[in-house]
């Protein structure tokens, strides 16, 4: 039933280096404008091939039942696109925090469909892969292409690019973001003004900003808490998603090592690459 060598890949987070939201459509949805970058802090999913159809997760997430899994759901979407009888036994090694706004969901997703997609030898485009992606969340589309990017309509309007690529203090404080909830805000800021991507590349106050922090910082005190401080220590900290991980970028690897050892006496902090290129990209060689 199963090969004797596993497929093991790495779902790699992500960032929103700045997050506007510019509208809201007739389907409920917001319209955004942000930047995504891949960074170095990775799930590790490993996939084994079965004859029999069979989809099995056998790592368990806190308050996911098996089948509501997106690393399910995303390997079934596959197989009904495709029409395979193939099968897979799939391990998740979980790191990254869920609801932190790091995409972890999303990129585990991502990593699914492109490992069994070559597994399988599917044969589907990674075109072919996004649009399918799409339709778990609007995240998916960025993991599967695999580069950083400007994007717009609900995220998934990708235009690949070239950021600077620092080190990172990530810090997690402790509390799990409901998105809808900060979605559905009354307060929430839905008329940013539309920048193009050129103005949006300069970087800086007052573009690089996040939409949804006013309102999460007002729901989440704690969150508020890690951002004032993160903030004494590098200006440009901001949320990323809708949190509830928030980041700041630093010139050395030493000094964001430094903030983050002193993060990680209050919360649960990373430092992390920048990346343009994602590492999913490099483990299959294209």
């Amino acid at each position: 039933m199963y090969t004797e060598v596993p497929l093991t890949l790495p779902a790699p987070a992500k960032l929103n280096r700045m997050l506007h939201i510019v509208g809201r459509r007739q389907d409920g949805y917001h319209a955004l404008q942000t930047i995504f970058q891949i960074i170095d802090l990775s799930d590790q999913l490993s996939f084994m091939p079965r004859n029999d159809g069979a989809i099995e997760l056998t790592s368990q997430v806190d308050g996911v039942a098996h089948d509501d899994n997106l690393i399910v759901r995303a390997a079934r979407l596959l197989q009904q696109a495709t029409r395979t009888d193939k099968g897979a036994l799939i391990t998740l090694e979980k790191h990254l925090p869920m609801g932190g706004g790091l995409g972890g969901g999303s990129s585990n997703a991502a990593t699914t469909l492109i490992g069994l997609n070559h597994l399988w030898q599917t044969g589907l485009s990674r075109t072919a892969l996004a649009e399918l992606g799409l339709g778990l969340g609007a995240d998916v589309p960025v993991f599967i292409h695999g580069h950083s990017a400007w994007a717009e309509g609900v995220g998934e309007k990708l235009t690949p690019i070239t950021l600077d690529t620092p080190w990172f203090v990530v810090i997690h404080p402790h509390v799990s973001v409901s998105t809808p909830a900060v979605f559905q805000d009354p307060e929430l800021t839905r008329d940013s003004h539309a920048i193009t991507m050129a103005r949006a590349l300069q970087g800086g106050a007052p573009e690089w900003r996040n939409d949804c922090e006013a309102i999460v910082r007002k729901r989440y005190p704690q969150i508020a808490e890690a951002l004032d401080w993160l903030a004494q220590h590098a200006p440009s900290s901001r949320l990323t998603g809708t949190g509830a991980c928030l980041f700041a970028a630093f010139d050395s690897q030493q000094a964001a090592q430094d903030v983050a050892k002193q993060a990680g006496q209050y919360w649960h902090s990373w430092v992390a690459r920048g990346l343009n290129t994602s590492p999913l990209q490099d483990a299959l060689g294209c």
